[in-house]
């Protein structure tokens, strides 16, 4: 199928525009992180059970520490800034996700057929994730330090790794590439917003002045929790996904090729968070690290094995 050349254009000038959007809500995030309200100890409760806690937490729960809450409506234009913070990573999104669906139309295949189209659909996933994270949870501000990771790999993917719309190469014409490449770039976006919130835990219990505006360390914890034992499940179809497909092109299910190998190491590396929690109740500082680590080697795996290792899976780099 010819590639639609107008259809392509459009997509890269969507994805530009979402970069722009992106790094001007991260601003305004700033903005509200850095002049947002504090709140007093009597808030601390609430916060608490907004994000899970049990209804139970009485005046033990407080602490000494002042934690940020969200401030009624219309209660400073920090707050403000952060209301408008959400709306354009709302209308990135949007432009996130019209740029690869034209992609995928100018082309006649799914966009997520090499390393500039996987790292565009790994990082719309994030945001969404953190998106819906929103909903749930009082850590609106905290959107600049998922967004700063989420700009820096699509600018990457926009200059280093950009590759022109073309028809997918004959080793990838197969239903497994829609299935297994789209799963583990589900998983992976997931993953990167609790890397993130894990290193932010760190930070906050540490209590340098700054992170006073951080959320609780609780709410912290549960966010990266709940958002890795989601991802999970879809980050392991994914590898198991990969198996059949290897088996189906190479003959052999698993062969310690190098991303094989990484990838096995991650899910290794967050089946180990997910039973410490589950089982000897780790909390805190441990499991964070744990965390940190795992979300590390994904890093690891998307780009060092990516791009300068050799191995089977090096024709994704085109």
């Amino acid at each position: 199928m010819p590639v639609d050349e107008t259809l392509s254009t459009y997509s890269d000038w969507c994805y530009g525009a979402a970069v722009g959007v992106y790094v001007l809500a991260m601003v305004f995030s700033l903005i509200e992180q850095a002049f947002g309200r504090r709140t007093t100890v009597a808030t601390r409760a609430r916060v608490l059970v907004g994000a899970g806690a049990p209804a139970e937490l009485d005046e033990s729960a407080a602490s000494d520490e002042p934690v940020e809450t969200e401030e009624p409506a219309g209660r400073g234009r920090a707050e403000r800034f952060g209301r408008m913070s959400v709306s354009l990573i709302v209308l990135g999104a949007l432009l996130h996700l019209s740029a690869l669906a034209l992609r995928g139309l100018a082309t006649g295949r799914v966009p997520w057929s090499n390393m500039y189209e996987f790292g565009a659909t790994l990082s719309l996933t994030a945001v969404v994730t953190w998106l819906v994270l929103l909903r749930r949870f009082p850590i609106r501000h905290l959107s600049v330090w998922v967004l700063l990771p989420v700009i820096l790999l699509m600018f990457l993917g926009g200059v280093v790794l950009y590759s022109t719309a073309a028809p997918v190469q004959p080793a990838l014409q197969s239903y497994w590439l829609v299935i297994h490449v789209f799963s583990i770039a589900l998983g992976s976006g997931m993953v990167l917003v609790p890397g993130v919130v894990s290193v932010l835990y760190l930070v906050k219990t540490r209590k340098p002045e700054w992170a006073t505006r951080l959320p609780d360390a609780n709410v912290l914890d549960q966010v990266a929790y709940r958002t890795t034992v989601f991802a999970f499940p879809i980050y392991t179809a994914g590898v198991i996904f990969g198996a059949i497909w290897a088996e189906s092109a190479w003959g052999r299910f698993w062969g310690w090729d190098p991303k094989e190998t990484v990838a096995f190491i991650a899910w290794v590396v967050y089946a180990a968070y997910l039973h410490s929690r589950a089982t000897a109740g780790w909390r805190g500082g441990r499991a964070a690290v744990i965390n940190i680590v795992a979300f590390a080697m994904m890093v690891f795996n998307l780009f060092f094995i990516n791009l300068v290792v050799a191995g089977l899976h090096s024709y994704a780099n085109g």
